[in-house]
C-alpha cells in the first residue's frame, strides 16, 4: 500500500490542548505527516513555545490561543484562524482534564469543569470548524476519548461520564455530516503516562495493578498514538465514520 494515502502534506489541522502531553505529540506526528499544525492552549506564552520547538524540528506551524470551554472565543478563534492562517482540514479535540473524587463528596464545581472541558468543548470546538468544512465539502474531525468510555472506576465518574459522551458524540456527528464529506471518528487511549496521571504511575500500587491489568503489561507512550491519529487524518480513512478505535495494550479484550 502506497505511504502516499497518510501523506498529509498541504493540509492544516488544529490541535486543542497541545502545548504539552498527548495533544503535543499528535501535533508533532501530524506535522511530520505533512500537515500544518496549529498549536491551542488558554496560556499564549505556552502554546508560542510548544509551536517553536515543533518549528526547531523542521514542521510547520502556527498558534491559536483560546478556551476551549468558552463558546464566544471558539467561535472567534475559529473565524480568526481560518482568515489568517487557512482552512482547518483536520481537528484533534484533544483538550482534557480530570478530577478524582468518590461521588457522594464530588463538588458539583469539579463535575461541571470535567464536563465543560471534555464534553462541552468537543461540541462547541467541532460544530465551529465542521461549518467551514462542510461548505468545502471534506474534513476529518478526531476526538481523544479513553477506555473509559465504555469502563470505570471508582472515583472516575465524571471523567467516565464525559468520556462516554464523547464516543457517542462522535457517533451523532457522523450520522449528521457523513453525508457533507466529513469524516468524525476518535481514538480511545488506555493507561498513558503523562502529566494527568503522573500521580498514578508515581504510586507503586497503582502502577503494579497497571501493569498486571495491561497485556502488553506496561504504560503507553503517548507517540504510540501518532500512528492512529495520522491514519484518521489522512485518506487511508476515508470510508472509516463514527469509530472510536481503542489503543490501550489490551485492557479491553479481557477481565
Amino acid at each position: 500500500m502506497s505511504t502516499s494515502l497518510f501523506d498529509l502534506t498541504g493540509r492544516t489541522a488544529l490541535v486543542t490542548g497541545s502545548s504539552r502531553g498527548i495533544g503535543l505529540a499528535l501535533a508533532r506526528g501530524l506535522g511530520a505527516a505533512g500537515a500544518k499544525v496549529i498549536i491551542n492552549a488558554r496560556d499564549t506564552e505556552q502554546a508560542r513555545r510548544a509551536a517553536a520547538t515543533l518549528a526547531d524540528e523542521g514542521l510547520q506551524t502556527a498558534v491559536c490561543p483560546f478556551d476551549v470551554t468558552v463558546p464566544e472565543q471558539v467561535s472567534q478563534a475559529v473565524m480568526q484562524c481560518e482568515a489568517e492562517i487557512g482552512p482547518i482540514e483536520i481537528l484533534v479535540n484533544n483538550a482534557g482534564i480530570q478530577r478524582r473524587g468518590p461521588l457522594l463528596d464530588l463538588d458539583h464545581a469539579d463535575w461541571r469543569a470535567v464536563m465543560s472541558t471534555n464534553l462541552d468543548a468537543v461540541f462547541s470546538v467541532s460544530r465551529e470548524v465542521a461549518r467551514g468544512m462542510i461548505t468545502r465539502g471534506h474534513g476529518k474531525i478526531i476526538s481523544i476519548a479513553s477506555l473509559m468510555s465504555e469502563v470505570a472506576r471508582p472515583g472516575t465518574a465524571p471523567y467516565a461520564a464525559a468520556k462516554g459522551g464523547v464516543k457517542m458524540l462522535t457517533r451523532a456527528m457522523c450520522v449528521e455530516w457523513a453525508p457533507l464529506g466529513l469524516q468524525i471518528n476518535a481514538i480511545g487511549p488506555g493507561y498513558f503516562a503523562t502529566e494527568l496521571t503522573a500521580q498514578l504511575v508515581a504510586d507503586p500500587t497503582f502502577d503494579s495493578w497497571i501493569r498486571a491489568r495491561t497485556p502488553a503489561g506496561r504504560w503507553g507512550r503517548v507517540e504510540e498514538l501518532v500512528g492512529v491519529a495520522v491514519f484518521l487524518a489522512s485518506g487511508a480513512s476515508d470510508f472509516v465514520n463514527g469509530q472510536t478505535v481503542y489503543v490501550d495494550g489490551g485492557v479491553l479484550a479481557g477481565l
